[in-house]
């Protein structure tokens, strides 16, 4: 199809269709936004006013309406892409991580820069543009990407004869959701936008990983009749994803207001990296690609070791400490095999030092023998070489011009099945 002919086309689908059919969490976008709104402190609801409302009711829906809400498009619109009113980018996350941190990145930067120049309105619109974003990410009929309706997975999930010949993206997002996350207290998520949208990236990544949890569910439910089983899988979608909305609002409301304080800011100033989701891990999940290597197929693993390839055991490393080398069990850790990188996308110039311990486990790993390198931007930062036998090495990177870091291990001896290599507390420090 010609590219010209897509903008017409969509046009005649939002005419043709109606909405809470057609498009991302339908009506429970509504939900969502009020909730986040809801336990935004005083001053940003105040900052916000009568914007609050319209946020809510009306902004939220923006990428929805860009065809019909002509005066709005332009708020769901980036300078660098001026002839696509309807991005799909909004409602699909992309398969490359960069894509929705630039996406991400924009968004936000753009609300700031409104509050920041007393356009209350106008950063409102564009908070709805972000949130909605956040939100249809976020949503269980968005969770496998290629299947947006679902007409692959039913060929392993069968549906019952009455739900036989329906599309299922609709049915599984639309219903009548009361969200509440009260007592929940917004994060701050950076003191720039561009340590913002890269934390909230990651905020992201735990709300489609959520989602993803919430949709096999939310089909049985639906093939079963039970109609209350959908709403209480739906909810746990909806209420996480309020969750990072409102820490969204929260950090885009602070950023404009330029109000910090110190207890805000001292839990930015390291962050630990073992749970975050690598470039490797496309659309958050490992490829066949990467399982070719040993041992264990060369799969990672975040927080424990796969002994065997089929038992999860703690990562545990030796370590040198003043009264001698010791046993040490680590909660933010990643299990590697050999030959296989782990990438990172990082804001930069935000963070000064990337600290980590390499080693091999010990009893796994007693007969192992590998090389561990930390790369910046596609240039070597530290190296070792080791043996099980040996204490972990505490390696340390100055980062403070990189915005791409990679970490590799390959086998250097005989032994690749007893490779079992960790990276232990990988964090990124502040000066």
């Amino acid at each position: 199809m010609k590219a010209h002919l897509l903008p017409r086309l969509f046009a005649a689908f939002a005419l043709l269709v109606p909405f809470s059919s057609a498009f991302g969490w339908g009506e429970p976008h509504l939900a969502i936004t009020k909730a986040a709104l809801e336990v935004l402190p005083p001053w940003q609801q105040n900052l916000l006013g009568e914007e609050a409302a319209k946020l809510a009711g009306d902004y939220c829906l923006i990428p929805d309406h860009v065809f019909t809400d002509t005066g709005n498009a332009k708020f769901a619109m980036m300078e660098d892409k001026p002839r696509e009113r309807y991005l799909l980018i909004l409602h699909l996350p992309s398969s490359q991580q960069l894509e929705n941190l630039e996406t991400l990145r924009y968004f936000m930067g753009k609300a700031v820069e409104a509050l920041q120049a007393g356009h209350t309105g106008d950063a409102a619109r564009y908070m709805g543009t972000i949130c909605h974003q956040l939100e249809d990410y976020g949503s269980p009929a968005h969770t496998v990407p290629g299947d947006n309706m679902f007409t692959l997975l039913q060929q392993f999930l069968p549906p019952t004869e009455p739900m036989k010949d329906q599309l299922l993206h609709s049915p599984i997002e639309n219903g009548d959701l009361h969200v509440d996350i009260k007592g929940y207290q917004p994060k701050l998520l950076g003191t720039t936008v561009g340590e913002a949208s890269w934390r909230l990236l990651h905020r992201v990544h735990e709300g489609i990983l959520n989602a993803r949890s919430t949709t096999i569910p939310i089909i049985q439910a639906l093939y079963a009749g039970d109609q209350e089983g959908v709403t209480t899988h739906q909810m746990k979608a909806a209420t996480f994803d309020a969750k990072v909305v409102a820490d969204a609002f929260y950090t885009i409301l602070y950023l404009g207001a330029q109000k910090f304080d110190d207890t805000e800011q001292d839990p930015l100033r390291q962050v630990g990296i073992g749970a975050f989701v690598p470039l490797e891990a496309v659309n958050l999940y490992y490829p066949q690609t990467q399982f070719f290597s040993s041992p264990n197929w060369g799969y990672p693993h975040t927080g424990v070791v796969l002994a065997e390839g089929k038992k999860a055991v703690p990562i545990t490393l030796r370590v040198e400490e003043k009264l001698g080398v010791v046993e040490k069990e680590f909660a933010n850790g990643i299990s590697v095999g050999m030959g296989r990188s782990l990438t990172y996308l990082l804001p930069k110039g935000v963070y000064a030092h990337f600290t980590v311990l390499a080693g091999l486990h010990p009893q796994l790993g007693a007969d192992g023998h590998v090389k561990f390198v930390i790369s910046g931007d596609g240039l070597p930062l530290a190296s070792a070489i080791m043996t099980g036998a040996e204490p972990a090495h505490h390696l340390v990177c100055d980062i403070s011009h990189i915005s791409v870091l990679q970490l590799t291990v390959t086998s250097a001896g005989p032994n690749p099945k007893s490779n079992y290599a960790i990276w232990a507390n990988p964090a990124l420090a502040k000066p």
